[in-house]
């Protein structure tokens, strides 16, 4: 399929907006989780959106990048929905060592 620059640019950026409203409806999928199975979570999601803004020259905090993703401020989404994690998560997590 061929398709023009400008076409591609706004269906990745509407992909990209359909997933982080996924994620926003998925508050029970836990960021540990989201690490161990894809290797990314939320919080990448935000800094990958941070440095591109940055390289871009974009004025964006790190709170501004978590509240484009999160829909609200990232202290908020953990205290309403991060849950402690299980001895299992965290082991898988250190044996991937995704780097998070």
């Amino acid at each position: 399929m061929a398709i023009d620059d400008k076409t591609r640019t706004e269906l990745e950026a509407a992909v990209f907006r359909r997933l982080v409203q996924h994620l926003r409806s998925r508050t029970d999928v836990q960021n540990i989780d989201l690490m161990n199975l894809a290797g990314f979570c939320r919080n990448c999601l935000s800094n990958w959106l941070k440095e591109e803004a940055d390289a871009k020259g974009a004025a964006m905090s790190k709170d501004d990048s978590r509240e484009a993703v999160y829909g609200m401020p990232y202290e908020t989404w953990k205290a309403s929905f991060q849950e402690k994690a299980s001895p299992e998560q965290l082991a898988t997590m250190k044996k991937a060592e995704s780097g998070h």
